[in-house]
């Protein structure tokens, strides 16, 4: 169960929105995905001012306009170094990454992958739908192999990527995925990846009405064999925190754990955090090699009046 208590607080929701124009199509899930962003900070408590918002290209590009908060419409695929440079600048804020599944994934995966090895204190929010929405509907990275939805010309010849496996690959110490239409409970999970310490991955399962027809609304509505698709894993007695993270064997243990259930027979889909490991991030380390970090953050340091003496030395 979610350890967060309930809002009491005077930020609210509605303070994260901007008075911006949203044109996405009618019944996007991308919606579900930013009242969430919302929700959770506003449950979080943390003030607009100190929340930085970074997003690619793509439908789900689009968000950073949303949110009135510091925000960064940066390039296709680049939201990871976005991210670590804002964060290394200025540790004090609350830096939040948001793509589409073809920018995090795809394009930019290499940017993916080298962010969870660093485990900044970042949170990488990836509305994942199979498809490049705002291109017409080209197969993304996650489509599966055979698939083929109304907008592609012919079913795709390529496997499938498991976002939940690469992200235990590559080093994400939060790992977890939410239903872009279960706004509510999306939140929970989003508020519990800021609260993380270290890099934490929230894998969207999003819907296209436009362009994705086969995972629809009514899809992840079903049943299979008379139990609902989408079930939640903390209702399920299934613990996704590894208790001694300096234990190897249980760090293997508990990742494998997370990649069995991120591809359960049956076609059921666990929602909820797969994998929580709680060990030093990579702010702390730099910290420890610079003692003026651990006063304030390089944004705020005096670099134009330092003395570099000893440096000039060290190099002669």
């Amino acid at each position: 169960m979610s350890t967060l208590t309930p809002d009491t607080s005077t930020i609210q929701a509605a303070d994260f929105k901007s008075d911006i124009h949203n044109d996405w199509c009618p019944g996007c899930g991308d919606f579900g995905v930013v009242s969430a962003v919302q929700m959770a900070l506003a449950k979080l408590q943390v003030p607009p001012h100190r929340v930085a918002v970074i997003s690619g290209i793509g439908c789900a590009g689009k968000t950073a306009h949303y949110m009135n908060a510091y925000s960064f419409h940066t390039l296709h695929g680049r939201v990871m170094p976005s991210v670590t440079a804002m964060k290394l600048a200025n540790h004090d804020l609350t830096v939040i990454g948001v793509g589409g599944d073809g920018d995090a994934y795809g394009i930019g995966g290499g940017h993916f992958v080298a962010g969870g090895r660093r485990n900044l204190d970042i949170t990488y929010v990836v509305m994942n739908n199979d498809v490049y929405a705002l291109t017409k509907g080209q197969a993304s990275p996650t489509i599966a192999k055979g698939q083929k939805t109304k907008s592609m010309s012919e079913a795709s010849i390529m496997d499938a990527i498991n976002p939940i496996l690469l992200a235990l690959a590559c080093g994400y110490t939060f790992v977890a995925r939410g239903y872009a239409l279960d706004t509510k409970y999306l939140s929970e999970i989003i508020a519990q990846a800021i609260q993380h310490r270290g890099s934490a991955l929230v894998d969207v399962l999003q819907t296209c009405p436009t362009y994705n027809d086969l995972h629809t609304k009514g899809f992840y509505a079903g049943q299979i064999e008379g139990q609902p698709r989408l079930y939640r894993l903390d209702q399920s007695g299934y613990d996704p925190v590894v208790h001694n993270p300096d234990d190897a064997v249980e760090i293997a243990q508990k990742k494998a754990q997370a990649l069995l259930k991120s591809q359960e027979p049956g076609g059921r889909i666990p929602l909820g955090v797969y994998y929580k490991l709680d060990v030093p991030t990579y702010e702390d380390h730099l910290k420890a090699k610079i003692p003026g970090l651990q006063q304030k953050p390089l944004a705020e340091l005096d670099l134009y009046h330092r003395d570099i003496t000893a440096n000039l030395q060290e190099l002669m």
